[in-house]
Parts: structure tokens; sequence; C-alpha cells
């Protein structure tokens, strides 16, 4: 074989080789687009899962008037918000209670959404001797344990914080396959194993992976190989950069939160 021929082969493996270091070419990185697509695309679900089952305030007459009419699959009493980290992939706020019940009400209706009202905010309660006055918060609290009663749904009682099963699997997958990469897979490009392991653990909602998905592309053929990267992002940095992404993403929740309400940006507590 002629020295030019040697030279062209030679840089044809090098470009097959480029998109996985330590990797065989043509294995990992054909399949990779499709595996980042289907990931994207399970982010997305679980997210918009979060957004739609996120506990939204509603005012004491509805909560009132679903509790008459059975529209209440499952409901909770407490008297805090645990509001006090931002979340953690895609955690919902959990509602804490002490001795009574009350007075913030938390409920879910068939569609799936979750509601909550403060029932020390109410116009007029006719009280009976129908359920345990002195279990409750104050005459609030008892005018909704009462409709609850008369609709037969003091059973449904129960915890409304967890998220929901499809968000709990979609959780797990990404978590489980991202970090297996991060972890165990080729030696990321950009950043170090330490630097993408924080910033994905670190960032709330899972936005981690996809500043991961979109810097990194992990196993692309266009990525380039670990050596020709003068220098990679550290884990300090990865660390850092998630605790800053956390409290700047908590003030634009915020912000947003005052400005479009609790309709589009849910922030039970605030």
């Amino acid at each position: 074989m002629a020295e030019g021929e040697r030279t062209d082969k030679r840089r044809e493996l090098l470009v097959m080789n480029e998109g996985a270091p330590g990797a065989p070419a043509g294995r990992t990185w054909r399949w990779w687009p499709a595996l980042r697509l289907a990931l994207v695309l399970l982010w997305l679900l679980a997210a918009g899962m979060t957004w739609w089952t996120a506990p939204r305030q509603q005012g004491y007459d509805q909560a009132r008037a679903d509790a008459a009419a059975g529209r209440i699959t499952a409901y909770q009493w407490g008297d805090r918000w645990d509001v006090s980290t931002p979340p953690r992939w895609f955690d919902t706020p959990a509602l804490h209670s002490s001795d009574t019940l009350g007075p913030l009400f938390a409920w879910r209706t068939p569609d799936g959404r979750r509601h909550w009202t403060d029932t020390d905010r109410f116009d007029q309660v006719t009280i009976t001797d129908t359920v345990d006055n002195g279990s409750y918060s104050g005459p609030g609290a008892i005018g909704v344990a009462q409709d609850l009663r008369a609709s037969g749904l003091e059973h449904r009682a129960g915890a409304l914080h967890l998220p929901t099963p499809v968000v709990i699997w979609a959780g797990l997958v990404l978590a489980v396959i991202s970090v297996g990469v991060v972890v165990a897979g080729p030696a990321p490009v950009r950043g170090t194993r330490w630097f993408w392991f924080w910033l994905i653990s670190i960032t709330p909602y899972g936005l981690g992976l996809l500043y991961w998905w979109a810097r990194e592309h992990p196993w692309s053929a266009s990525a380039t190989p670990a050596g020709h990267v003068d220098r990679r992002d550290s884990g300090i940095l990865g660390l850092g950069l998630g605790i800053l992404a956390s409290i700047v993403i908590s003030l634009v929740l915020l912000a947003l939160h005052t400005a479009l309400g609790d309709r589009w940006v849910p922030q039970p507590g605030t």
C-alpha cells in the first residue's frame, strides 16, 4: 500500500472515532441521536406533568364547592408548605401538618390537578355538630370538613405532595441513564465527570441534563476527542454552577410568579 493511501486510511479512522473516545466507531454514536431525542421527549413529559399537577391556590368557596360536588379524589390538611429549597429534578412542594387539621387544605380533582386554599380566609360558615370541631384549626376548616363528610369523602385523606407515577418513573430513567453515562461511559469532552455529575445532580428540574446534552453531545459524531481539548471544566466549577443555577432559577420563578400568577407559575407558600 502506498504511503499516501496509508495516510488517508489513518485520517479516515481518526474521523470515525472522534465522536466516542475509547469506544468503537459505528456502534455508539449512530444510535445516540435517537436516544438523546427520546430522553428529551421524556424530560418534556415529566416537566409537563409536574407543571400540570403542581399545587395551585384557589378560593375557599371553590374548595367547598368541589367537596360538596364530590369532585375531590384525594385531600390533605396542613399548616405550612416546604419551600425552603429549590426542587431537585421533578419534586413538588410538600404540605406539612402539626397537631390540628388546617388551616391549609389541599385537594386533587379528577383531571389530576392539585389545588389548595387557606381556610382561614372565608366569608361565612355555618357550624354544625357533624364533625369533631376540636380537631380543626378554625371555622373555615370545619366548614370544609362538613362538606367532605356530607359527600362521603372522608376516606380519601392522604399525602398529595408526591409526584405522579409517570413523573417518578421518568425522573428515575433520566437519572439512571444520565448518571450512568457520565460515570461509566466514554470520557466527557468539555467537562470532567465530576463537573457534569454535580451540574446534573444539583440544577433544579433536571435542567442540567439539557445543558449536558446541548454542550457535550456524548457519543456524537461531531464531538471532539477529549485529548483535543486543552482544559476541561472541573468538578468544583460544576458544583459552583449548580448552586448558582439553583439560586438564579428560584429568583426567576419568583419573579414570573409575581408577574403571571399561580395559574402559570405555581409557587405554594409565596
